[in-house]
């Protein structure tokens, strides 16, 4: 899973990116409405976390932004009003949840889980192969009962090839949901990434390479 984090308190915006990239997400982050606008046409997110008071470009002007450039991504906005008036209306700019601050980290992870499960195609609450089983709500993945320990880029990994039903995965592709702008497109992290979702995984293998197609979910 991919966010967005657009906030322009610098502190709370590294925190919330840290506390998100701990629940395997990647995170990119922006302190204003024009980055934050630049990013998130940019590039292709499952959730945005959009402050309503940013400088440069207001939030709602941002949402309204996105809303007519036709992006999928389900967006998530925070303020500090907390108001009947304020939710009706940020919820009628186009945004998809609405959250006032302060906030509970976990009722924030909670609700971007849940907005990137009803994103393009939605995401059913756990992923399920065999006795393989991905909890997208919990971030958590086990196998024949046993937890598994995955690393977040694993686990995104994991989550997208089953998410894709047997369709094969370009590694393009998993380079640009699964890690943040600063990931090398040239690298050879995508490879990396497999062969140790693989190992942890077991036997029988889960995961299968595509010629010149990417990676995918092997037939049961």
């Amino acid at each position: 899973m991919r966010v967005l984090v657009v906030e322009d308190d610098e502190e709370m915006a590294r925190t919330v990116a840290t506390g998100l990239r701990r629940a395997r997400m990647a995170v990119d982050v922006a302190f204003d409405g024009p980055g934050g606008l630049d990013r998130a046409l940019g590039n292709d997110y499952d959730v945005i976390v959009l402050d309503r008071d940013l400088p440069g470009l207001h939030g709602d002007d941002v949402c309204a932004e996105l809303v007519a450039a036709g992006c999928r991504s389900r967006v998530l906005m925070l303020t500090a009003a907390a108001s009947t008036e304020d939710l009706v209306e940020g919820l009628g700019l186009g945004a998809d949840d609405y959250l006032a601050k302060p906030f509970d980290f976990p009722a924030l992870v909670a609700r971007i889980g849940a907005l990137a499960r009803r994103a393009h195609p939605a995401v059913p609450p756990a992923l399920r192969h065999g006795d393989l089983v991905v909890d997208t709500a919990r971030r958590t993945a086990s196998r024949g009962g046993r937890a598994l320990e995955l690393a977040p880029k694993e686990f995104g990994v994991l989550e997208l090839l089953l998410a894709a039903q047997g369709r094969a995965v370009p590694a393009e592709e998993l380079l640009e949901r699964v890690w943040d702008e600063a990931a090398d497109p040239f690298t050879h992290a995508v490879k990396i990434t497999i062969s140790r979702l693989r190992a942890k995984l077991g036997d029988p293998p889960v995961i299968e390479t595509v010629a010149k197609r990417g990676y995918r979910v092997a037939p049961c």
